[in-house]
């Protein structure tokens, strides 16, 4: 998948980088091969340390961030480019974004936007370009000055809702997101990582945690219990039908709000910083 992403966004007047977050793969060979910079983490550090480290070793004041589970038809970067030259006020741009199964994932609901209320059965995605208040951190055009000013993506967040953050963070700073409707990439959601042992309780332990980390962040009230109530009927009903996965799923969501009520920090879980710290 990481070579169709390159290819479908090289030959064009633009610097490409790899940042390797400690993969078990070809990734980096790949990369190189393709004569692509490569920053090698020796921990896998997260979506948001990672994209933050690729922002800091850019030196272009627009900067194209992208899961390498995409790629782009053509003139995807190009409209993004123009999309910016377009709208000075903003400082990130997302693309449409279409699944595999044809679907244009266009977010109905963002925890920390409150302006972005379509409800469930009455959704619908933008017919061309439009300011919203979240766009998937999947693929970003970003002024990098303008990230980086802000500090760049939380490095408190391992996985999860660090786009949300960021885009509440950009739009308090008074900048736009616009969402730039002729820009098509294609993404195949989690196409980049192979199935593992624990990954789904790894996955649904850091969903929960983030999730109470940002509200608490940004002070919006909500009461966790009946999610995590919820997930403890799955959980059980689960274990009766012996289905590992939703196991899994059930007991990763309780562990990930549990660690955060007992004051656990992601990162530290995550073998990133000291518990001392």
């Amino acid at each position: 998948m990481l070579g169709r992403c390159l290819r479908s966004v090289g030959g064009r007047d633009a610097s490409l980088l790899l940042v390797d977050n400690a993969s078990s793969d070809a990734s980096a060979a790949i990369a190189e091969r393709a004569d692509v910079p490569v920053i090698r983490h020796d921990r896998n550090e997260g979506y948001g340390r990672a994209m933050n480290a690729g922002l800091k070793a850019a030196e272009t004041p627009l900067v194209l961030l992208a899961n390498p589970d995409l790629t782009f038809d053509a003139g995807a970067v190009e409209a993004l480019l123009a999309a910016a030259e377009r709208y000075p006020d903003a400082a990130i741009f997302g693309p449409r974004i279409i699944e595999p199964d044809g679907r244009v994932f266009f977010s109905n609901k963002s925890l920390l936007a409150a302006a972005l209320r379509n409800d469930i059965g009455a959704k619908w995605t933008p017919e061309g370009d439009c300011c919203t208040p979240f766009l998937s951190g999947a693929c970003w055009l970003v002024r990098r000055d303008v990230i980086l000013g802000l500090g760049g993506f939380d490095p408190e967040i391992f996985l999860f809702y660090e786009d949300d953050d960021l885009c509440r963070r950009v739009t308090e700073a008074g900048h736009s997101l616009v969402y730039v409707h002729e820009a098509v990439v294609r993404h195949v959601r989690g196409g980049s990582s192979a199935p593992a042992p624990s990954r789904i309780f790894r996955s649904r332990f850091h969903l929960a945690w983030s999730r109470a980390y940002v509200l608490r962040k940004w002070g919006i009230g909500e009461n966790p219990w009946p999610r995590v109530i919820r997930s403890g009927l799955k959980w059980i009903g689960a274990a009766i039908t012996f289905n590992r996965k939703r196991m899994e799923r059930h007991a990763g969501t309780i562990a990930g709000f549990i660690a955060f009520r007992r004051g656990e920090r992601a990162v530290v879980r995550e073998g990133l910083e000291d518990p001392r710290s």
